[in-house]
């Protein structure tokens, strides 16, 4: 098990960050020259910041994963007290420092930061792959969520 370290991201981490992400789509579909991603990543990230938070995983003297949760206030009801939930989204640990924990670690700190602050629930859309990883965290099928994806036409 590799010693880490679980903190939730601060303003000059945006580099390590959009590095990270980079790294990511460069393991799911190859090099990818992109010369407009570090300023897209960095308006995106501003836009987000207000409601996301990220979660950093480092060892060996590197950022090494990430996890964010996308935040959602629920709409004021009467009668009932002020709640959200969460999105969580763009998990990732890179492949040298995986089934060592650390996804473990960021998901434990993603959750208990939700727990805390009292979120209805925590949702996400995972890959093949990871199912079994949420699911051992305690995660279920949700047959009560409904999506809607738009048509090829348009």
């Amino acid at each position: 098990m590799t010693e880490a370290t679980i903190r939730q991201a601060a303003g000059g981490d945006l580099a390590a960050i959009a590095q990270l992400r980079r790294e990511s789509a460069q393991e799911q579909d190859g090099e990818i020259t992109d010369p407009g991603f570090d300023e897209r990543f960095a308006d995106w990230f501003a836009r987000e910041s207000s409601r996301r938070i990220f979660w950093l995983a480092e060892a060996s003297g590197r950022l090494v994963g990430a996890m964010n949760l996308a935040v959602f206030e629920r709409m004021p009801r009467p009668g009932r007290a002020p709640s959200r939930w969460g999105y969580l989204g763009n998990a990732f640990v890179l492949a040298a420092y995986r089934d060592q924990g650390i996804g473990s670690q960021l998901l434990q700190a993603v959750l208990s930061y939700a727990e805390e602050h009292g979120f209805a629930r925590v949702v996400l859309s995972p890959s093949e792959r990871s199912i079994p990883f949420y699911q051992r965290a305690g995660f279920r099928s949700a047959s009560e969520l409904l999506v809607w994806t738009p048509t090829e036409d348009g």
